[in-house]
This record gives C-alpha cells, sequence and structure tokens, in this order.
C-alpha cells in the first residue's frame, strides 16, 4: 500500500507569482488554481549561472507535445494521511500520476450501488480531510464498473457529465469502459490537462473550475484541426498566390436587415469579395453546438489551445450582432481570466474598430454593426492574415453591408462562425463565407447528454379558451415581412390591427394575470420564472394585473399558514409540524418574491405609459440602478436575476434577456408573445440549462404555439440531416406525456420493490408518498383531487423506477 503524505500549501504555490511582494493564496481553491498553472506553464526556479548571475527559468513538468514519453502510474489503495488532523486518514480508490503528481481521482463502488453515493458519501469527506491530495487534479471520476461520470472538484452533482463518445459520428455511450478509453488514453488526458480546463470567476457564488465537456472536447479539437489545416494551405499558397480575381462591388446586394438563411431560395453573391486559389482559404467552417451547450467556453478553449498548439502571433476578433451575446462572451473571458478588462479593447464605434485593427492586439471585441465606415477594396484595415474572426449568430447577421465591410477590411482573416441553428440544404450563403460544418451537437443529442434539461410544453392559453386558431403565425409571418424591431409599441399597433387588439384586449390579460398567478405560486421551489409579452406596454399591463393577485395570494398563504400553526400548537404532531412548516415558506417565499419588468429603453416612453395609467420612471430607475442590498450596496438587475439566493425570481419581458442572458435556476418561460423559428428556438432555450435540482424546463404558451414550436424543433433542433423529425421528442405536451405514462404502468405487473434506504414500500405507501410528494410539485394539470389522487395511484411505480434507474438501480437496494 502507497502512502502520500501532506505537504504545505505554500509549498505548492510557491513562485508562480512574478511580483516580488505577492502573496500565494492560502486556501485550498488557491492551491489547485495555483497548482494547475504551474502544471501548464512550468515551475519557476531560480539558481545561478557559470558567471554568477542570478537566472529565472520554468522548468516544465509535463511533456505536452510528446505524451508518450511522460511517467503514467495508476495507484490503487493509496493511503493519504490528513492535512488538518494528521489521524485523518483516507485510502483513495485509484488515483492516476503524471511524472509523479496525482492528476485524476477516481473513487470506486460495487456494481449495484449507486454511483452518486460515491459522491455524497466520499468525495464531500475527502474534500473536508485531505484536501491536498486535488491540488493537481485535472479530474474526479466516479464508477460502479457499468456507468461513470467525471467533474472537477467544484462540481455539485448535477454538473457531473458522461463521456459519451470519441468521435462526433460515434453512437452515443454511456458505460465507464467508453470513459476508461476515452479520457485516460495518454495523448487525450494530456489534452484535457493542457488544453481543457478554466478558473471561471465570471458567476454568481465561489470561482468554479471547469473541465470540458464531451461534446465541447471534441468539438474544439476539430476547429483547432481546421485552423492547423488553414496554416498549410497559407504554406502551399503565399500571399502573393492566394488571390485569383476579384468581384467587382457592382455585383454586390446591399442588404438593409438581417435574414434567416433559410429565408434563402435562391444562391446569393459569391462572399467574401475575394476569390481564393483554394475554396478553403479563409474558411474555418461552422461550429454549430444548440444554445446551452456552453458556447463562451467553447470559444474559450479554442482561442486558448490555438494559441499554444499552433505557431504564429494570432490576433482573436470576437464578433457578435447583439449587445446581450457581446457582454456575455466578453464577461465568460475576463471571468475565465483569458482576457485583462484593462488593457482588452472593445470597440466603442466603427472609428475606434478600425484604428484598433489596425494595432496589435492579442483579442478585440466589437458588435458587427459597427463595420460602418466605407472600407476600400485596395485600402484594407489589415492585410494581416494571422486574424481568425469568431462570427457569433453566424447565420443570421455575416451576410449584408456590414458583413461585407468587414471582410474588405480583413482580407485575408480566417473565419469560425458558430451558431445555435444548423445551416440548411439551401442555405449556400453561410457555407460560401465559413465553409461547411466542422462540429455538430444539436439540441436533442444535448439532451441525450444532459448538458441541457429536457423541456415540457403546457398549453395553458388552450385551457384558458385564450387561443385563437393561427393567430401566432398570422402575426409572426407579419412581424417577419415587415422585419420590426417587436418591441416598437406604435408599429405593433399599426401592422397588427384587430390581431393586436385580440391578443393585447383587457380580458385576455386579466385571464393570464390570474391564471399565472396561480400556476407561478404552485412552482414556488422550482427556481426563477420568465413571463414573455408581446410588447413594452403589455409588459407594463400584465405587471399591473399581475400585482394585486400576488399579494392577495400571499396573503391568502399566510392565514393558511396561521391556521395550521393553530392546529400545531392544539395538537402536537410531526404531521402538523410537517404541513405548518411548509406552508410558512410557501407564504414567506410569495411574500419576499419581486417581480419586476425589464424593457429596453426608449423617447417619449413616460408619456406612451403613461396613457395607461403606468408610471414607468420608478422601473427605469430600478433597472439602471438595481435593488438595494442589506449591506446597501446596489445589486443590478441582470445579476440579482441570476442570482439564485436573490428574491427578483420573476422578470417580464419582451425582447430583453431573449438572447445571450443565461440563468441556470430559469425553471418556467411563460410565452405570451408570437414567436416561431430562431426567435421561438432562441426564447425556449433560456429554461434549458442544467441546474442542480432541475429536473426540466417548462414552457408555459399562452398562445397556441405547439405547432411552431414543432416546426422549430424539428428544423433548428434535428438539423436537415434528420429527416422526417417533428420535433415532438424534443418537446412533448404535458397531457401527452401523462397519457404515455398511465399506459405504460398499465402494462407494468410490479407490486414492491425496496426504495433507496432498503425499506420495503406497499403500494399504499408509494401512492401516498407520490400524492404528498410529487402532483404537489407539479405544474397542475386540470384535474379534481380524486382525479389526481387515482393519477397518482397509477403512476408510483414509474416514478419510483425511474428514480432508482436514473441512479443506477438494477432491482436491489440502490444503498
Amino acid at each position: 500500500m502507497t502512502s502520500l503524505k501532506p505537504r504545505p500549501i505554500k509549498d505548492y504555490a510557491i513562485g508562480i507569482y512574478d511580483g516580488p511582494h505577492a502573496t500565494p493564496k492560502e486556501s485550498s481553491e488557491g492551491a489547485v488554481f495555483l497548482g494547475i498553472k504551474m502544471i501548464r506553464n512550468g515551475v519557476p526556479v531560480t539558481y545561478r549561472d557559470d558567471q554568477g548571475q542570478q537566472r529565472r527559468i520554468r522548468v516544465p513538468v509535463i511533456n505536452f507535445r510528446e505524451p508518450e514519453k511522460n511517467r503514467f502510474v495508476a495507484v490503487r489503495e493509496l493511503k493519504i494521511q490528513g492535512l488538518r488532523s494528521p489521524h485523518y486518514n483516507r485510502h483513495a480508490d485509484l488515483v492516476c500520476f503524471i511524472n509523479g503528481l496525482p492528476i485524476v481521482f477516481i473513487e470506486l463502488k460495487a456494481v449495484y450501488v449507486n454511483i452518486r453515493a460515491a459522491y455524497d458519501g466520499n468525495l464531500s469527506d475527502y474534500f473536508d480531510t485531505i484536501p491536498h491530495a486535488f491540488y493537481h487534479n485535472a479530474f474526479i471520476i466516479v464508477s460502479n464498473g457499468d456507468r461513470a461520470k467525471y467533474g472537477s472538484i467544484t462540481s455539485d452533482w448535477g454538473r457531473y457529465s458522461e463521456w459519451k463518445r470519441n468521435d462526433e459520428r460515434e453512437a452515443c455511450g454511456v458505460d465507464a469502459q467508453i470513459m476508461l478509453d476515452g479520457m485516460l488514453a495518454k495523448d487525450r488526458l494530456i489534452d484535457l490537462l493542457e488544453n481543457f480546463i478554466l478558473f471561471d470567476d465570471s458567476k454568481q457564488g465561489p470561482t468554479r473550475k471547469i473541465i470540458a465537456q464531451n461534446h465541447q472536447y471534441l468539438g474544439v479539437n476539430r476547429a483547432v484541426g481546421s485552423v492547423i489545416y488553414q496554416e498549410e494551405l497559407k504554406k502551399e499558397f503565399p500571399p502573393d498566390r492566394r488571390t485569383i480575381d476579384y468581384f467587382p462591388e457592382t455585383q454586390l446586394e446591399e442588404t438593409t436587415a438581417p435574414a434567416l438563411v433559410a429565408d434563402y431560395q435562391s444562391p446569393p453573391v459569391d462572399l467574401p469579395l475575394v476569390k481564393r486559389a483554394h475554396p478553403d482559404l479563409g474558411r474555418l467552417g461552422v461550429f454549430w453546438q444548440t444554445q446551452g451547450s456552453g458556447k463562451s467556453y467553447v470559444m474559450i478553449f479554442f482561442v486558448e489551445k490555438v494559441r499554444r498548439v499552433v505557431p504564429g502571433n494570432f490576433t482573436f476578433v470576437m464578433m457578435t450582432d447583439r449587445d446581450d451575446p457581446d457582454g456575455q462572451i466578453y464577461k465568460s473571458f475576463v471571468g475565465c481570466g483569458i482576457v485583462d478588462p484593462k488593457t482588452t479593447p472593445r470597440a466603442a464605434n466603427g472609428v475606434e474598430l478600425k484604428r484598433l485593427l489596425t494595432e496589435d492586439h492579442r483579442f478585440i471585441f466589437s458588435l458587427i454593426h459597427k463595420f460602418n465606415q466605407p472600407v476600400s477594396l485596395y485600402e484594407p484595415y489589415s492585410s494581416r492574415d494571422d486574424i481568425i474572426v469568431l462570427s457569433d449568430e453566424a447565420h443570421r447577421t455575416q451576410s449584408g453591408k456590414m458583413a461585407r465591410n468587414m471582410r474588405l477590411a480583413l482580407p485575408n482573416a480566417a473565419f469560425l462562425g458558430f451558431t445555435g441553428t444548423p445551416l440548411f440544404k439551401n442555405d449556400q450563403l453561410t457555407r460560401r463565407i465559413f465553409g461547411s460544418y466542422i462540429s455538430r451537437y444539436d439540441f436533442k443529442r444535448s439532451e441525450e447528454d444532459g448538458a441541457t434539461v429536457k423541456l415540457v410544453y403546457e398549453n395553458r392559453g388552450e385551457r384558458l379558451g385564450l387561443t385563437v386558431s393561427d393567430l401566432n403565425d398570422k402575426i409572426a409571418d407579419k412581424i417577419e415581412d415587415a422585419d420590426l424591431d417587436q418591441d416598437q409599441i406604435a408599429h405593433l399597433e399599426n401592422l397588427l390591427g384587430k390581431d393586436y387588439e385580440v391578443i393585447t384586449a383587457d380580458k385576455r390579460i386579466r385571464k393570464i394575470a390570474v391564471d399565472f398567478v396561480e400556476h407561478c405560486s404552485t412552482r414556488w421551489e422550482s427556481g426563477k420564472s420568465m413571463f414573455v409579452c408581446i410588447d413594452k406596454l403589455t409588459c407594463a399591463r400584465i405587471y399591473q394585473e399581475i400585482m394585486p393577485l400576488w399579494k392577495a395570494k400571499a396573503a391568502g398563504l399566510q392565514q393558511h399558514a396561521a391556521k395550521l400553526e393553530k392546529a400545531w400548537m392544539a395538537g402536537p404532531s410531526p404531521e402538523n409540524l410537517a404541513a405548518f412548516t411548509k406552508a410558512h415558506r410557501h407564504a414567506a417565499w410569495m411574500g419576499e418574491t419581486l417581480i419586476q419588468i425589464i424593457i429596453s429603453e426608449a423617447q417619449n416612453e413616460v408619456k406612451d405609459f403613461m396613457r395607461w395609467g403606468f408610471d414607468i420612471t420608478p422601473h427605469r430607475a430600478l433597472i439602471k440602478n438595481g435593488f438595494e442590498g442589506a449591506d446597501g450596496r446596489n445589486v443590478d438587475v441582470e445579476s440579482a436575476f441570476k442570482d439564485d439566493r436573490h428574491p427578483f425570481r420573476i422578470a417580464i419581458v419582451c425582447a430583453m434577456w431573449l438572447t445571450g442572458f443565461d440563468v441556470e435556476s430559469l425553471t418556467t418561460l411563460y410565452l405570451d408573445k408570437p414567436m416561431r423559428a430562431h426567435t421561438l428556438m432562441q426564447a425556449i432555450a433560456r429554461a434549458n440549462r442544467v441546474y442542480p435540482g432541475k429536473a426540466c424546463g417548462v414552457i408555459v404558451d399562452y398562445n397556441g404555439m405547439l405547432k411552431s414550436l414543432r416546426e422549430a424543433l424539428a428544423q433548428y433542433a434535428l438539423g436537415d440531416d434528420d429527416e422526417g423529425g417533428t420535433g415532438e421528442e424534443i418537446v412533448a405536451p404535458l397531457e401527452e406525456m401523462v397519457a404515455a405514462l398511465v399506459q405504460a404502468i398499465e402494462a407494468g405487473e410490479i407490486e414492491h420493490f425496496e426504495n433507496w434506504t432498503g425499506k420495503e414500500q406497499t403500494r399504499a405507501d408509494v401512492e401516498t408518498f407520490v400524492i404528498d410528494h410529487v402532483m404537489n410539485n407539479l405544474p397542475q394539470p386540470p384535474y379534481t383531487e380524486e382525479e389526481a389522487q387515482d393519477l397518482a395511484g397509477r403512476i408510483y411505480h414509474f416514478v419510483f423506477q425511474q428514480a432508482l434507474s436514473g441512479a443506477g438501480y438494477n432491482g436491489r437496494s440502490a444503498a
């Protein structure tokens, strides 16, 4: 049996700071960060040369370029002495060393045991007693020999992932063998260690250690391979031989507004303007990974690996088309320590962007709309061929006048397109600009892999009698045809006429408000919610309707809690105490919850809103200044909504926060805005982020968008190669899921089984459990209490079977 004795944290951290007065972080998190940094960059060593001069060099500890020249050792039953208390000795099942450094920590369980037991029962104890065992850790694996998951030292269980494939073309797999063959292959392990670990401080809470998910690793390596191929092409075609013809500017079509690639029915003009000697010159390809699958991290992994493994002095231009995605990506780069906000430029306007591109910067962040200065074909901003442009939402705004200016300004740059939606077979424009796919990770696969959560659809508008046949399509058609900013009130009123009157009628808004308060109050433990309206004015009107109903509901719950408290005091019992405690928490949640409209500012808005008796002034002040915290400091509205501990739990929006705004704890999306295609996909993706305890995202529809939703999913979630896809398997209506569930249960014959505590459960026991703990926390279907109890009795076996099978249950106790 081998043993590992602790050393002081400072021993691992010494020398990593260049400044003479810098002090290492005396914490486990700091030691982990410093340990990984030294592994990548080498250990600083000071020595005196033959002339007596003091020298400083970095000594590499791992050979990243020749993996086979490193020493790989796997040790089982490794005895590790406690750091804080020496008598706390622990025995690790397996620890994988590279050149004597403990890089991978593996905790094993018996094949019949739930692998989560390794996380809950062992790892948390190890972090407390032997934290020094993880200072150099790349990732942790938990397995029972059949199933396996991996995560970082900061990952909660919900963020542990499976390694499902070693090539994007492979079929999905979840067994331990795939992970062992994949992550622990020597070359891949070295690659993960060097290029696919981040420390992210951009989100609420403590710093997160990020290890790339399977799809991110595979996609980024394909993109880096495209850059390497581009460098080979540049050697084959010197600068004077790369261009063979120019297209005259008269051939260019001016586009007045962004268009979806699906709208192109005929081949467009060829872009960029320069015809290349080889069709792949300047085209790195299209990176399609669905919304919510970690695009910002993908970009960071990509640029960092290119900088490490591809020779050159690259400049990366991060190009988006909207403020929200631009801010999101920039914040991620800053939070991960990739860019310094004090020195990394963000172009304020077109003139500044031109200046920045003539200079030598490692990163430049900009919106494509800032390429608004005229550019001569013969006087580009920069002729460098080591500029890589990462274009976010590549399909949307990379084909108009600004895109033309960008390609004139950077004629020798290489372009990599990122999109959350697929290219279609008739989309020649995006392919001509960026090339074909280099990576594909669609909505369906991300859900199957656990990178995003499943979405459940509930059509409450139809139940309330609010939907009008084809109204959603009619309004969406008119808005698309006019290409309007959808939150412009006056334009919408003029454009939609009576259709606008129907969807914004007082009676309809009142019904929705009543239903929303009842529905949202039943999901009080499920996370944050967002309500999407057709325009700004409707946001204000629905807010006016919701607030008095919400306050009345909160008061009613307080009265109910008071009655239960009296009942408990009159007859103390565990049941009465549990009922009172839950009611009290529910009432407190309702009373604490903050609801706020989030809309962009417009001219004359005070007067426009006042016509409806709504004072926008205090709301505008709150949107700008944020909420006042307990310490007197203000918290901006974005940070407050992203913080699951902040009582700002319900945002009412019409356009803001529907793109490029990720809130992991957002669980329920209420839609009363006609949308379809790409716009609808972006909206529903707000609810598909992974979050601890979040089993699914719920889409509540008030205007009958099921047809549009399925069409969008069939196109955007499955791609153009999935013939006959309907989208039904991606987002299924709640009623259909219940019907299928009941049908499946009727075919079952299991009467008893053991739960995870090992206690045998009778049918009656489980029926009671389901009624009390499951039905009360689901979106409320239109069932009577008797029908609900009957349904609960019929689905009891399914609920427990799913819980146990999801935890690795195979017929024995999962304890």
